[in-house]
C-alpha cells in the first residue's frame, strides 16, 4: 500500500524556519573558516574545529526541523537515537576534513573541489542517515536520479560556499556565503525527501497502543531535547566569534608601522670621516701634536 507522504504538514513554517537554522550554522562555521586563515598556525585548528561543529550542529538542526513537518497520513512516525546521532557525527566529521582542507590548503582549484566535495557528501549522509533512523510501518524506497541530484546540489553549493569563504571580504560576501550553504542543505534536504516512496505494511488489525509497532522514541519525546544541545552549541560560537573583532570584521590584524616604535628609534648609519667635517676636532689629543711638531721641525 501506498502511504501519504506530506513534507509540508504545517505549510511554510518548517521550511523557511529550517533554511534559517542552515544560515545561521553556516554563517558561523564559514566566518569560523575566514578567520583561520587571519590566525597563528596553533590557533588555525581550534577555529577550523568551531567551524565544523558549527556548520554540523546547523546542518543537524535543520534536518530535524525540517522533518517536524514531514508526516505519513496513514502511520505513525518515531526515530531510533544511535542511528540519529550517527548522522550528527558523521556530519562534523566529513564537513571537518572539507573545511581542514580548505582552512590549510587554501582557495586553490584542487583544495576547493576535494573540500566542497567532501562537504557536501557530508551533508548528503547526515541526511539518508537521519531517514534511515526513522521508525514507521512502511518500507522506504528512493528515486535514484533525484538522489544522486540531491547529493550534487549539496556539493556544488558547498563549493561555492567555501570559495566565498576564503577568497571574499567583507560582511555582505560571508552573508552570501552563508545563504548559498543553507540553499545547499535545504535544496538537498528537500530533493531528498522528494525522491521517497513510503510503502506501507501495516499489521491487519492495529493494536491500541502502537509501541509495539513502531519502537523508538516518539517524534514529540525526542526532537525538543535534540534540538537543545546543538542550538546551545550555536548560541556559544556566536558568543566567541562576537568576542572577537577580526573574526567579525574578517580582516587581518594591522602589521606595526616602523614609525610606531619610538622607545626604540633605529640607529642612524655612522659617517665617514672623510665625509663629516668635525670629523678633525675629534680626533685625539696626541695625534694632533704629533702632526703639529713634524710640522714645526721639518
Amino acid at each position: 500500500m501506498q502511504g501519504t507522504v506530506d513534507g509540508f504538514t504545517y505549510g511554510l513554517v518548517t521550511p523557511v524556519a529550517a533554511f534559517l537554522m542552515a544560515a545561521l550554522g553556516a554563517a558561523l562555521g564559514l566566518r569560523c573558516t575566514t578567520r583561520s586563515l587571519h590566525a597563528t598556525r596553533s590557533c588555525r585548528v581550534g577555529w577550523l574545529a568551531l567551524g565544523s561543529l558549527s556548520i554540523g550542529s546547523g546542518v543537524w538542526t535543520m534536518h530535524f526541523v525540517a522533518m517536524t513537518g514531514f508526516t505519513v497520513q496513514e502511520t505513525p512516525i518515531s526515530y531510533d537515537k544511535p542511528l540519529t546521532f550517527a548522522g550528527l557525527a558523521v556530519a562534523v566529521v566529513m564537513i571537518g576534513i572539507g573545511i581542514f582542507i580548505v582552512g590549510y590548503r587554501g582557495a586553490t582549484r584542487m583544495a576547493l573541489i576535494t573540500g566542497g566535495t567532501i562537504t557536501g557528501l557530508g551533508i548528503a549522509s547526515m541526511h539518508y542517515l537521519g531517514m534511515a533512523g526513522m521508525r514507521m510501518a512502511a518500507r522506504f524506497a528512493y528515486d535514484t536520479p533525484l538522489v544522486v541530484l540531491s547529493v550534487l546540489i549539496a556539493g556544488c553549493a558547498a563549493t561555492g560556499a567555501l570559495w566565498a569563504a576564503v577568497t571574499l571580504r567583507g560582511a555582505l560576501s560571508g552573508l552570501g556565503a552563508s545563504v548559498l550553504m543553507a540553499v545547499a542543505v535545504t535544496g538537498m534536504h528537500y530533493t531528498g525527501m522528494a525522491a521517497l516512496d513510503v510503502h506501507l505494511h501495516l499489521p491487519p488489525t492495529l493494536p491500541s497502543d502502537l509501541s509495539a509497532v513502531l519502537p523508538g522514541d516518539r517524534p514529540a519525546e525526542m526532537i525538543g531535547p535534540m534540538l537543545v544541545g546543538p542550538g546551545c552549541f550555536l548560541l556559544l560560537a556566536a558568543v566567541v566569534l562576537l568576542f572577537d573583532p577580526g573574526a567579525v570584521t574578517g580582516e587581518p590584524g594591522k602589521a606595526p608601522h616602523p614609525r610606531d616604535h619610538r622607545d626604540h628609534p633605529v640607529p642612524q648609519a655612522r659617517r665617514s670621516p672623510r665625509n663629516d667635517p668635525h670629523a678633525r676636532d675629534r680626533r685625539p689629543r696626541s695625534t694632533a701634536r704629533e702632526g703639529a711638531g713634524r710640522a714645526r721641525y721639518r
